[in-house]
């Protein structure tokens, strides 16, 4: 609209001058035409020629002389005075717009420059009604070839977007469709071929999404298949165990001081055996039992996983315990030993696979808010890799053949009583575990798992 704007404007102001200065070439033609002879003209030649012109009358200024070449009777008064010598853009739009307005048929004087030189001033008098009509028939004329311009414009532009925007765009939804119908289907995956650069760029965003989701979908399927088989052989290990924990329970009685001694021991890991089946079941349902807080002196809980771990004087790795005697603390013993198992198991099997040994460091101590318990190694710290997905299931491993399950179930136990599990540091010199328990845990805490 605005392109027709600018276009219409100049147009309708351009013809009405043109109008104009056609009037006064046919005048001075025919006041050319009566100048050259002496005689007097008929008046109804007069009035042809003037019709012919149509004009009224026409002054021609020959000479510092100015002429009545030809005259006949005015209707009414000129209503206003129009000279095509001194009208720049904006004045002809001006008038031109002035007559478009004005209904009335008008009686003016337009004064203008001879052609071919032929005098100093030419001056008609002419009616605005004819002028008015010519220029609105002009204007229709430009206004429907406008139309058809813009419709055939419609036209192309609409099927230029739907080939190179629409078509496209429709083809990544029914590609979006298709997938969602079956999103294992990696025959479904999006090719990009679009010419469009912007819709290009989103095909091959939509192709990395659907080949990562097809894959993570691959992934789940297989580790759901994992679960279940996992799942069904705790729960026969879980019987045996049971079992076996009933001879132990026989063995602890015996009158021998070796098998005495041993027989505590022995009853505890079976024990921890069948907690961990019955853990290992409740993980499968996404869940696990909610931490049974009692308080318990945290050294020998720490010595006991260390010397569960193998960590003697003998092994190649060590291990050093810094925990007050006296320190107590208020949380599920069960579950935090499993947690420092399974950090204290992965120091050490990270050294041993160095072939150099190490020490394993378990320290502790508490503020006015929480306790924090520190694991740390002289490893040689953890691969970038497994940092970025240090605690998601099955993929921040640490370790090759590793399944990545320990931290992961970890994290979700300290979770459980409030609290938060962190790595504070890994680098050449080894790695460093910190455990945070609040000395109040919340409900929502306990319900979370």
């Amino acid at each position: 609209m605005l392109a027709e704007v600018l276009i219409l404007v100049p147009s309708i102001a351009r013809f009405r001058a043109d109008y104009l200065l056609l009037r006064l070439e046919k005048a001075q033609i025919a006041s050319l035409a009566l100048l050259t002879t002496d005689e007097v003209i008929a008046p109804d030649l007069e009035a042809e020629l003037l019709v012919n012109a149509g004009v009224f009358n026409v002054v021609l200024r020959r000479d510092e002389v100015r002429q009545l070449v030809l005259s006949s009777p005015i209707p009414a008064a000129i209503y206003d005075t129009y000279d095509l010598r001194a009208s720049g853009p904006w004045e002809l739009i001006r008038d031109a717009f002035v007559v478009l307005r004005d209904p009335m048929n008008r009686v003016i004087r337009v004064i203008g420059n001879p052609v071919q030189q032929a005098g100093l001033l030419i001056e008609v008098t002419m009616e605005t009604g004819p002028l008015r009509r010519a220029m609105l028939d002009y204007g229709l004329r430009i206004l429907v070839l406008s139309v058809l311009i813009s419709a055939v414009t419609a036209v192309l532009l609409f099927i230029s977007v739907q080939r190179m925007i629409v078509a496209p765009i429709r083809r990544v939804v029914n590609h979006m469709q298709a997938y969602a119908e079956a999103p294992e289907d990696a025959r479904r995956v999006i090719a990009p071929t679009s010419p469009v650069v912007e819709l290009r760029a989103a095909e091959d965003a939509l192709e990395s999404m659907q080949k990562q989701l097809t894959g993570a979908l691959r992934q789940k399927e297989r580790l759901a298949q994992l679960g279940g088989a996992v799942a069904k052989i705790s729960h026969d290990l879980r019987n045996i165990l049971t079992t076996a924990q009933l001879f132990a329970d026989r063995i602890e009685g015996s009158a021998d001081p070796m098998v005495a001694r041993a027989a505590p021991k022995l009853v505890g890991s079976i024990s921890r055996a069948v907690n961990l089946c019955e853990a290992t079941l409740a993980f499968g349902k996404a869940e696990e039992p909610p931490p049974r807080l009692q308080w318990f002196a945290l050294r020998p809980l720490a010595e006991e996983v260390a010397e569960a771990e193998g960590l003697s004087g003998e092994s190649p790795v060590t291990a050093l315990i810094d925990i007050p005697a006296g320190l107590s603390l208020r949380a599920d013993s069960e579950q935090l030993y499993r947690v420092l198992s399974n950090l204290v198991r992965n120091a050490r099997q990270a050294m041993e696979a160095t072939g150099r040994g190490g020490t394993v460091e378990i320290s502790a101590g508490e503020g006015d808010s929480a306790w924090w318990l520190r694991v740390g190694d002289t490893g040689p710290g953890l691969p970038p890799k497994a940092r970025e997905h240090l605690f998601a299931a099955f993929q921040g491993g640490t370790r090759k053949g590793g399944t990545g399950l320990g931290l992961a179930i970890s994290a979700e136990l300290i979770r459980g009583h409030g609290g938060r599990l962190e790595l504070a540091r890994s680098d050449s010199e080894g790695s460093e575990f910190v455990i945070h328990l609040p000395k109040q845990i919340s409900e929502n805490s306990l319900h979370s798992l």
